[in-house]
């Protein structure tokens, strides 16, 4: 009967300290709200540029005068850039915060695409990699808004929200960009427009993202050193930065560089169904992001919905390059696919719960350089390797196909083994409800 008062003693200072808590910072929540809307959608347009090449392959190919696998390699040079400036955005959020960094990375984004405006190879490849490395900010900076300033309870669905403007934008870089080249706008034209766009938006960065208050004196714990150790250090941090690339390749790869050229011609669709269907699967993004997040917050647990949802993913990418084109109804495998594949997002949430709160954009910084090394690397060996199996003709059939990208089920099937691995970190897990119930 003793220990019944002394729990609830303990209690109330807590509860009267989160209310002053939230009472003191509800104003930065406001200005944080609009900082991260401007965030993201500057990583809605980056999402433009990265899948936009995907629908204008051939145009691509005439203007730089090289073949449609040289292309694509030009294309994921996008990933060289972005995968290694992870790791700065990351560290350069924690130091200097996103006022200082994501407008300036914004407008080096804006003059890659301008350079890969040119039609000049040489010069398109450059601008491909600053689209990448300044492109990176945005998802860095708009969950480390997210983070930084939302309650934890919320952070599987900010971080899902981020993800799903970001594939509105690749969607919109198929499924929009795509019937205007059909229409005849000369492709340059349209990355010339993106370039000063996004130039634009640099300028409103810098305008509206809320500066941040520096401490006086250097704090050693907070060091970038000292945070890219503890978080590598982490097991946890490399699990999830390897379940993430392994249920993303799918999309960064296989629909938005080659799933035109797929349908074209392995099942002979015309180019604007092809556009259509290919553009499901960032639409499902769209949807999946933030329902998956939102799930998890509910459940209170991560693993179980990045396994459930990526075991739907490996069953939608085994009937897409092995079932039949009639089985379903047109776009419902890329739209599941695209929902299934949100659970990429669920990492990026567990990382930041796995590591100190101190190192919170080390955190999204590493896990998106891990992520997206995987595109990086593999991008330019599934290239050659369809290259390969179709004998260097450039005509693919549906076998070079099948042949090229069945690894991607291997690698959705290790990302679920690795979820196995994986500590649970959501708030079931971190506050039992037994224990709130014994306080109750």
């Amino acid at each position: 009967m003793a220990s019944q008062p002394k729990a609830v003693s303990n209690r109330v200072p807590v509860v009267v300290a989160r209310e002053e808590a939230g009472r003191e910072t509800r104003p930065s929540v406001k200005i944080a709200a609009i900082a991260w809307l401007v965030a993201v959608v500057y990583y809605f347009l980056q999402y433009v540029l990265r899948s936009a090449p995907s629908v204008m392959m051939p145009q691509l190919s005439t203007a730089f005068g090289i073949n449609m696998v040289s292309v694509a390699s030009i294309a994921g040079l996008f990933y060289y850039g972005y995968s290694p400036f992870s790791l700065i955005a990351g560290a350069g959020m924690d130091r200097l915060g996103p006022r200082k960094v994501v407008p300036i990375a914004a407008a080096v984004t804006g003059v890659g695409a301008l350079l890969f405006a040119t039609g000049n190879s040489t010069a398109g490849s450059v601008g491909r990699l600053l689209q990448g490395a300044g492109g990176v900010f945005a998802l860095v900076g708009a969950i480390y808004i997210a983070s930084k300033y939302f309650p934890p309870s919320q952070a599987a669905t900010l971080i899902g929200a981020t993800q799903m403007f970001g594939m509105a934008g690749g969607a919109a870089g198929q499924f929009v960009v795509g019937p205007l080249i059909a229409k005849g706008l000369p492709w340059n034209m349209c990355w010339a427009g993106l370039g000063i766009l996004i130039l634009l938006i640099s300028g409103l960065l810098f305008l509206l993202l809320p500066k941040e208050q520096k401490p006086e004196k250097p704090d050693p714990e907070r060091s970038v050193t000292k945070g890219f150790y503890v978080v590598f250090k982490n097991p946890q941090s490399i699990l999830c930065g390897l379940i993430a690339g392994l249920i993303f390749i799918p999309t960064t790869i296989f629909d938005m560089v080659w799933g035109v050229r797929y349908l074209q011609d392995a099942h002979g669709f015309d180019y604007a169904s092809a556009v259509l269907r290919t553009a499901m699967v960032p639409l499902g993004w769209i949807i999946g992001c933030p329902l998956l997040g939102f799930i998890s917050d509910r459940l209170g647990r991560r693993k179980p919905v990045i396994i459930g949802a990526a075991t739907l993913l490996l069953a939608c990418l085994a009937l897409i390059l092995f079932g039949r084109t009639d089985a379903f109804p047109p776009y419902v495998l890329g739209l599941v696919a695209g929902i299934a594949s949100g659970a990429a997002m669920l990492p990026y949430t567990v990382i930041k719960e796995a590591n100190p709160p101190q190192f919170g954009g080390i955190a999204t910084g590493v896990i998106n350089f891990l992520n997206f090394t995987f595109s990086a690397l593999l991008g330019p060996v599934f290239a050659w390797l369809l290259q390969y199996l179709s004998g260097g003709s450039g005509a693919m059939q549906l076998e070079h196909y099948q042949m090229a990208f069945a690894p991607l089920l291997f690698g959705v099937a290790i990302a679920i083994a690795l979820t196995f691995l994986l500590k649970e970190t959501g708030t079931a897990a971190r506050f039992p409800l037994s224990a709130l119930n014994r306080e109750a």
